[in-house]
């Protein structure tokens, strides 16, 4: 009756093939519109899993009560020193927090209006009155700097230090340090490079470390999740404000841009480089293939066409039945096209062997229905069923997956049955002088069919042997291995995750109150894998008392001082050349004929002055610049530092205080990782040990680990109800429980060996590759079930065979397609590339070679036909044609 049936649509088909393909064509170009109106597709990763599962609650209600941790961009701002930094952050920061309709809220992590009041606040008693104690003994250098900021007031400031010479107070190797600095900031000047000098540097006589001329602004912009890139309207209006504010020659800073929003955008560009390119050697290189599986540019036309209406009828359908697709929903083109083109190629090169057979073009589409129509049937519903089996897992991803691309394999053998037929009457393809199966494979048929326990028993062997590598099948869980380390957002992580300030991969305790915080930060800080714990109560300093009363005696010194900035009337250029030559004779004559570092510096700073004194203005303006602009900073800074007033929690910011307590009074406590926080094992044991302690805990870490398993489960949950699901359809249709094993036991060699194969090359599943799965049941399946069917039919010599060309090249088909992505520059595309060509080498193999050894010869009742196909009328052909026709009858 089934045969009957497609018989009979194939027949109609091809009786009336405008109508069919106009109508498709119509259906199919209203699809694509309606899909490519209509396309949307939510990037928020977080709403891939379902919000049932205990640790999203928790993650959820921690999002809702806290500043949403993943949705932030991070601004790194380096500069020379640390006072072109500051500046350059503050103005930066100034700026953005203007722009409402692109931030929600701005504020630098390390500083802004509290901590440049309060900072020396922050410094150990024993640090704070060293810093106090040098600026006091540097108040008369700080008063002429104040008065008189230009060249020749840093002639005056330097003269203080030589009157201490000259009067033998000091030595000239006391001052070596000063020298040499002004000496090196001139070398770059008189070198045409460019120059900042460091007062901060001067004064605190340490060289600053990285982190001291970096500083951080934590932005949360408003994201459109309906585009590919959320955040990078944020992240151009972030570049466009830096290069307004000319940052880069103000202050000679580096703007980088990282953070969650800044590492998904830039991943979504780095998917896109070299796309053009690829998909061009791809078309190509399928074209090729499917010119040699075809040898019709017709019928490759009339397959290309069949697969756009497919593919755009299943767009059209997905979007409607889910809205907006995700980052793995939107795999169902992949799948689609991959077992669309093997529905194709089946029914195109069954049409070439028939039209072989017996020459007439409708005789051959109806052959074609009759043979392959059954095998193509079983095919479509047990991939189908395999895919809507996704659907009760609790990764939401793969659950929409799963349903559209379920929805797809029925388009695909629909269009197959009649979109198909009709366009290969339409374009009247020539007739097939030559067979099209493949003779000379009949030395790899004897072979299997002489050696089959050999072949059956060595392939299981290797598989067996390889068992243990299965418990090395790894799932890489961190993101960050996804991504590509050459893009500036990952990059700039990678430069930054040991900053504790960064704050990766941290882990949140939440407590009822802010009293509470003290003794699970303790309890923290007892954990062996916890590096850093901090708590809103970390803002309060301690000991304030004694460094309010330094900081009020330094004050009293240095206000008067300082308030008399800019007192002095500005020198002209004559001024300051004079200044200049001057200080220069002063250095020389202090040095004379001196041996030692002091007197060495000295005349190397007076022979960097008399240069100066000799160049064009404009050098000297730069020069200038190069000590004014950090030294105004400094001199702003140290202002703000002598205001520093008690702190207490009532009176902390309220930015910082929204990031620590909510409104509620819920305190979070923030735990950073001991080691790398970017390395796996590191992550792992971090997460476990806080958990263990605190089972409530919330962070990136655990939901890494969690989010990981998750979908390890739920890709085993779904593999398990698709082999039993397919298993029950295989049951019902072919009642037999040893033909069922014959089609499942290759699919599941298939699957065991690319896991080992993985093992061996050390290709970890992730996020990304683990997608290949589905594909190789789909294909897998769908190879299987046409030689099960073949072998049912009393078929033999299946390596010869028409269908043995087409499993050949329609698994070649898919592999170039999308082992392509192989070559992306994006690890997880990539990754997902080789996995996809991997599972598809493994899954043709065990087809073609595996699967007729496992068969053997045909049984003996190989009548199993249908009885329905024995009542059809055939056309009858000549004797030699009929024994000659190597067919597959279902």
């Amino acid at each position: 009756m089934l045969i009957s049936i497609l018989r009979r649509i194939v027949g109609l088909c091809s009786r009336f093939p405008w109508p069919v393909v106009v109508a498709s064509a119509v259906l199919g170009v209203a699809a694509a519109i309606y899909a490519a109106s209509n396309f949307a597709i939510s990037t928020d990763i977080n709403k891939l899993i379902s919000s049932e599962l205990d640790w999203r609650k928790r993650e959820l209600a921690f999002e809702a009560t806290f500043p949403d941790p993943f949705t932030s961009i991070l601004v790194v701002v380096n500069a020379p020193t640390t006072e072109l930094a500051s500046q350059a952050a503050s103005v930066l920061t100034d700026k953005l927090s203007q722009d409402k309709t692109l931030f929600r809220s701005v504020r630098q992590l390390d500083g802004g209006p509290f901590f440049a009041k309060n900072g020396l606040l922050f410094q150990s008693p024993e640090d704070l009155a060293a810093t106090t104690r040098g600026l006091a003994g540097a108040g008369p250098m700080i008063g002429a700097l104040s008065n008189d900021p230009t060249l020749r007031g840093l002639t005056r400031a330097l003269s203080f230090g030589m009157l201490g010479v000259q009067s033998g107070g000091s030595k000239l190797d006391d001052l070596v340090r000063p020298l040499n600095m002004s000496a090196d900031t001139l070398d770059r000047v008189l070198g045409g490079q460019p120059a900042s000098f460091s007062w901060n540097q001067l004064l605190t006589g340490k060289t600053p470390e990285p982190k001291d001329l970096r500083r951080l602004i934590e932005i949360r912009p408003v994201l459109d999740y309906s585009a590919l890139e959320p955040g990078r309207a944020a992240s151009n209006g972030i570049r466009k404000a830096v290069e307004d504010l000319k940052l880069a020659d103000t202050y000679r800073a580096r703007v980088r841009l990282t953070g969650p929003v800044a590492m998904a955008d830039d991943e979504f560009g780095t998917v896109q480089e070299g796309h053009l390119i690829t998909t061009i050697l791809t078309i190509v290189s399928v074209l090729l293939i499917l010119w040699i599986a075809l040898r019709s540019y017709r019928i490759i036309v009339a397959v290309f066409a069949n697969l756009f209406v497919g593919l755009s009828l299943t767009a059209a359908l997905g979007l409607m039945m889910v809205g907006a697709l995700n980052p793995i929903s939107i795999a169902f083109a992949v799948l689609f096209v991959g077992i669309g083109v093997d529905f194709g190629i089946q029914f195109a090169v069954r049409y070439r062997a028939e039209r072989h057979d017996g020459g007439d073009l409708k005789e051959a589409l109806l052959a074609s229905a009759g043979k392959i129509g059954a095998p193509l049937t079983l095919a479509a519903a047990a991939v189908t069923v395999g895919f809507m089996s996704f659907f009760p897992t609790d990764y939401k991803g793969l659950s929409e997956l799963g349903v559209i691309a379920g929805m797809g394999m029925v388009i695909a053998y629909l269009t197959s049955l009649t979109l198909l037929p009709a366009l290969l009457t339409l374009l009247k393809p020539p007739g097939e002088p030559e067979p099209i199966g493949y003779k000379a494979l009949a030395p790899a048929d004897r072979f299997i069919e002489r050696y089959r326990l050999w072949v059956i028993g060595g392939t299981a062997g290797v598989a067996v042997l390889g068992l243990p590598l299965l418990y090395l099948v790894t799932f890489d869980f961190n993101p960050m291995n996804l991504r590509s380390p050459k893009v500036e957002s990952v990059a700039t992580f990678l430069d930054l995750r040991s900053d504790p300030a960064m704050g990766a991969n941290a882990i949140n305790i939440v407590v009822p109150n802010v009293k509470e915080t003290g003794a699970v930060a303790e309890r923290l800080k007892k954990i062996p894998e916890v590096d850093r714990v901090m708590s809103v109560t970390d803002f309060v300093p301690a000991d304030q008392d004694k460094k309010l009363a330094m900081l009020s005696g330094l004050s009293r010194q240095l206000r008067p001082i300082l308030d008399a900035e800019g007192a002095a009337r500005a020198p002209t250029d004559a001024q300051n050349v004079a200044a200049l030559q001057s200080t220069a004779a002063t250095l020389i004559r202090l040095a004379g004929t001196a041996e030692g570092p002091g007197a060495t510096a000295a005349k190397r700073l007076a022979a960097n002055l008399t240069t100066l004194a000799q160049s064009e203005p404009g050098v000297r303006e730069r020069a200038e610049s190069a000590f004014v602009i950090p030294l105004r900073i400094a001199l702003g800074d140290l202002r703000e530092y002598l205001q520093a007033q008690r702190v207490t929690l009532e009176n902390l910011p309220k930015d910082i205080v929204q990031q620590w307590i909510s409104a509620g009074g819920r305190t979070r406590v923030e735990a950073t990782p001991k080691g790398d926080p970017n390395d796996n094992d590191t992550l792992r044991h971090f997460a476990a040990a806080i958990l263990g302690v605190f089972p409530e805990a919330v962070g990136s870490p655990i939901s890494i680990l969690e989010s990981g398993d998750t979908v390890v489960t739920a890709f085993i949950q779904a593999g398990l109800y698709s082999l039993v699901a397919i298993a029950i359809l295989l049951w019902i249709v072919l009642r037999r429980v040893s033909d069922v094993l014959l089609t499942l036991v290759p699919l599941l060699l298939a699957g065991v060996l690319t896991l080992e194969i993985c093992v061996l090359i050390g290709l970890p599943l992730n996020f990304a590759n683990i997608i290949a799965l589905p594909l190789l049941l789909g294909v897998g399946v769908a190879f299987k079930i046409y030689y099960t069917m073949a072998w049912r039919a009393g078929q033999t010599d299946l390596l010869q065979s028409s269908l043995t060309r087409a499993v050949i090249w329609s698994a070649l088909t898919t592999a170039v397609a999308f082992g392509s992505l192989w070559l992306s520059s994006h690890p997880g595309t990539s990754s997902m590339g080789k996995l996809l060509a991997l599972s598809l080498v493994t899954t043709l193999a065990a087809a073609v070679l595996f699967q007729p050894a496992l068969m053997g010869k045909p049984r003996e009742e190989a009548a199993e036909k249908p009885p329905e196909a024995e009542k059809l009328p055939e056309p009858e052909k000549p004797p030699e044609l009929a024994a000659a026709a190597g067919t597959t009858h279902a």
